[in-house]
């Protein structure tokens, strides 16, 4: 992505709605599920410039819905490559979300589960503090999106666990989510 864009929360955008975003009807599905219709300011913002490829650099209070804000586009945009083949070649990491703690990854994770719910796409969290074995049996066994913590994440290239060569996707969070 190029040519970052800085938002930050404005007032209220009024009447909009997710299905304005053009989002396929499985996330749309998912948003409903979570009771969802209107984005919040952020999400109103930073959705249609990720979804145009574009760079964001965003700020907002905690419980703004900044997770949504960027995992909603990823999920869209990753859409085009989901498959429900089990081989793990045709699951490559495309999207990396880089977290500073293992709460944070973790509240991260059950977010863009929720909301890619309906879809084919893989995601998992690797985070340290916990055996590495399960964790690179998922990433072996092929995901679209990880979401991490720094040093797990290192942990886990330096054992070859993970391939991040096809990664077109990267979101790294602050803590302040």
């Amino acid at each position: 992505m190029s040519d970052t864009q800085p938002i930050s929360s404005p007032s209220p955008v009024a009447n909009v709605r997710f299905a304005d975003f053009g989002l396929a009807p499985e996330i749309l599905k998912a948003l409903d599920a979570q009771g969802y219709l209107h984005p919040t300011p952020i999400q109103a913002q930073a959705i249609p410039i990720v979804l145009q490829g574009r760079d964001v650099m965003g700020a907002a209070q905690t419980g703004t819905g900044k997770t949504a804000g960027f995992s909603l586009p990823i999920i869209q945009l990753l859409l085009a490559h989901a498959n429900t083949s089990m081989s793990p070649a045709r699951h490559p990491v495309r999207a990396l979300i880089l977290t500073p703690t293992r709460e944070l990854a973790i509240q991260v994770a059950e977010n863009v589960k929720a909301y890619s719910q309906f879809t084919s796409l893989r995601s998992t969290v690797v985070f340290g503090g916990m055996d590495m074995q399960p964790q690179a049996t998922v990433l072996r066994g092929g995901v679209e999106i990880v979401i991490a913590t720094p040093g797990r994440l290192l942990d886990h290239i330096q054992q070859k666990t993970v391939s991040l060569a096809q990664t077109q996707l990267l979101v790294r969070s602050n803590g302040k989510t």
